[in-house]
């Protein structure tokens, strides 16, 4: 009797247990707010900007340098360091940025060819910030370009525009060192590059950016291991003849392989400098936290589609957003559905559609 009493109270005690973890797991689940992307502030110049890949302006000297890049998870540090600086006028928006590398080598010299599989570097642009409508650019030691915009992400199955030219582009390279040739150690090479405003129009619209404007970009390097013949370079191979997978370094990281993740790039804010004494900071969009968190559990929503033995959620989802409660809800349409929730903060309600686009109605 005694027996049977306890092996029915331990029983009880380890379905209590189960169910107080299970609901533990689901409500910490539910209140990760993934971390806040890299920032960076743009300097407006009327300093004239000579497009020559040496970045010698004083306008250029003065500018900040973002942080060093990362593995594009997030985890391991790069061999070589890499760094960007950006600046803006009423005309362009410029980049420079530094990489250092002791063997710098090109081969593809086409326009719009694959120019990734070349050691490059590349920038992806969301004006608006909804991961929809943004440009990739991509440039290698030689200077070849491949620029391409793309409807939206590659999960939503995406439209590549890849006959897309970006018109008045401008870039130049400058190598410390010798391009192609293995006999010496090189020490970086660094990319200039000036975008005409009116040539991104496709998203922007005819304006300029206004003084205060924040927009989501990215950049990644990628780098390959290399193979030595007849003194050229060529993509290192393994044992099998396959290639040997490349590095992804970038600037803020996607946490996964995958740089087609535009709600996880970084924040640029444009600003005027004004003098030492009184530079401005950097301050993340009100939203910021509320927006990622809608983002990871739209992540989670796709997975299911490709993991039939996920569980699914169970909306209304609760959440935690900077100590206020917030609730995500999905709506069914007879075409697809969407993600919404209103921000305790402003009071401005977000939708996320089954494609990913991001809108907001105040």
């Amino acid at each position: 009797m005694r027996v049977s009493k306890l092996i029915k109270y331990c029983f009880s005690f380890l379905i209590l247990l189960l169910l107080t973890s299970c609901s533990s797991k689901q409500s910490n689940a539910n209140m990760i707010v993934p971390e806040s992307p890299k920032n960076h502030i743009a300097y407006f110049t009327t300093e004239k900007i000579t497009i020559d890949g040496k970045g010698e302006e004083n306008a250029w000297k003065e500018a900040l340098w973002s942080d060093s890049f990362i593995d594009i998870e997030g985890e391991k540090i790069p061999k070589f360091k890499t760094q960007f600086k950006m600046l803006w006028d009423d005309k362009n928006l410029y980049f420079y940025s530094k990489m250092e590398d002791p063997h710098i080598w090109a081969s593809l010299k086409q326009r719009d060819t694959v120019v990734f599989y070349n050691n490059d570097f590349e920038i992806f642009i969301d004006p608006n910030g909804d991961t929809h409508n943004y440009m990739e650019i991509e440039l290698n030691a030689y200077n070849t370009l491949w620029d391409l915009f793309l409807t939206k992400p590659y999960r939503n199955n995406s439209t590549v525009l890849n006959q897309w030219d970006i018109k008045g582009f401008q870039s130049n390279i400058h190598v410390s060192g010798t391009l192609n040739d293995a006999s010496d150690i090189d020490d970086y090479w660094a990319i200039e590059i000036a975008i005409p405003w009116i040539s991104l129009q496709e998203e922007i619209g005819k304006k300029t950016p206004i003084l205060g404007q924040t927009w989501r970009i990215n950049f990644s390097r990628v780098h390959w291991e290399f193979d030595l013949i007849d003194g050229m370079y060529y993509r290192k191979k393994d044992d099998k003849g396959g290639f040997l997978t490349e590095y992804n370094w970038v600037w803020s990281p996607q946490g996964v392989i995958n740089m087609h993740q535009p709600e996880k790039w970084g924040f640029v804010h444009f600003a005027k400098k004004i003098d030492q004494k009184h530079q401005p900071k950097f301050q993340y969009p009100d939203d910021n936290s509320l927006i990622l968190w809608m983002y990871s559990q739209y992540r989670s929503q796709l997975d299911l589609i490709n993991d039939s033995l996920k569980s699914k959620s169970i909306f209304p989802i609760k959440g935690s957003i900077e100590s206020q409660t917030v609730t995500l809800e999905k709506i069914n349409y007879p075409n697809g559905y969407f993600l919404m929730a209103k921000s305790p903060k402003t009071n401005i309600v977000y939708y996320i559609n089954e494609e990913g686009k991001l809108t907001s109605k105040p």
